[in-house]
């Protein structure tokens, strides 16, 4: 017998962790769909955004804890309410990054959030990458970044600044909630959606929208995105966070296509270019990971 036990199961909760997060992915990938076919301001989307994050995160949390919703709060201690902050942070620095400069520069500074998770892992909590997952890192954050070259151009600071707190944000969020595996800290998404809705009202978000965008942000608010959150915060319980952070570079890829194929915005040869290679790469991780899974039970079962 040349596999351990623990061992098979450690892979058997990867394998959870890639099903529970690329779900999630694909649950987020309509976002740049649905906001780029409203009509309203950034702040007024991101008021109601955070609202009906914050009713649909609420109602999901009663559901799936009924009772131990308090309790379980508190299990996720302070490092839970962090995850919270960050990820309004995350949201705000996307939104604000991308109204105050080019979309290419805030894809570039986000492409980097993998790379950040990774040494926040290791310098905080000595969390060690194989090889082969800082290999199949630069691969994708080079695709992603190819896709966002046709994009680049000038902005004010204030947008790049934004960028890289929204990249850190989503990076120091995974990374914190690895730290905490036994703890739930999709729970805490409630905070950070509430955070999102109280500064965008005080910057005068607070407007009616329309009957049709409010639609199209319900669509997306009280469906999508509280299921791609809740999967998605839950993943760091089962994989690195750098790892996390790589699979929502898969959204670019989606997202884009999605945009392609409903709006008609045509990406740049680079793009196809770029977004190749990042599907390429990870189809190739996930069957790496699968052989390997495949031949540890067989190795287990023998």
């Amino acid at each position: 017998m040349t596999a351990t036990t623990s061992d098979t199961t450690l892979r058997a909760l990867r394998m959870k962790g890639f099903a529970i997060v690329g779900f999630g992915v694909l649950m987020l990938s309509p976002d740049s769909l649905l906001v780029k076919s409203t009509s309203v301001s950034p702040v007024v989307f991101l008021f109601w955004r955070g609202l009906m994050l914050t009713l649909a995160f609420s109602l999901i949390n009663a559901v799936r804890y009924r009772g131990r919703v308090v309790s379980s709060m508190r299990a996720c201690g302070k490092r839970g309410l962090y995850c919270g902050v960050a990820f309004a942070g995350s949201t705000l620095g996307f939104v604000t990054g991308v109204k105050y400069t080019a979309a290419g520069n805030v894809l570039v500074i986000l492409n980097t959030a993998p790379v950040i998770a990774a040494l926040l892992a290791w310098l905080i909590w000595r969390e060690r990458l194989p090889l082969r997952t800082w290999v199949l890192i630069l691969v994708c954050v080079s695709g992603a970044m190819l896709m966002a070259v046709g994009e680049l151009g000038h902005g004010e600071p204030l947008g790049l600044v934004m960028a890289f707190v929204a990249a850190f944000s989503l990076a120091s969020n995974f990374a914190v909630a690895r730290s905490r595996p036994e703890a739930d800290m999709s729970l805490m998404l409630v905070f950070g959606a509430a955070l999102v809705a109280v500064a965008a009202a005080l910057a005068g978000g607070m407007q009616w929208p329309g009957w049709r965008d409010f639609g199209l942000i319900s669509l997306l608010c009280l469906v999508f995105l509280p299921t791609a959150s809740i999967l998605i915060q839950t993943g760091p319980r089962y994989l690195p966070a750098a790892e996390v952070s790589l699979f929502l570079l898969l959204e670019t890829v989606i997202g884009t296509f999605l945009v392609w194929l409903m709006l008609g915005e045509l990406p740049g040869v680079l793009g196809f270019v770029g977004g190749g290679i990042i599907l390429a790469a990870l189809l190739i991780n996930g069957l790496i990971e699968d052989y390997r899974f495949r031949r540890s039970a067989k190795h287990t079962i023998a």
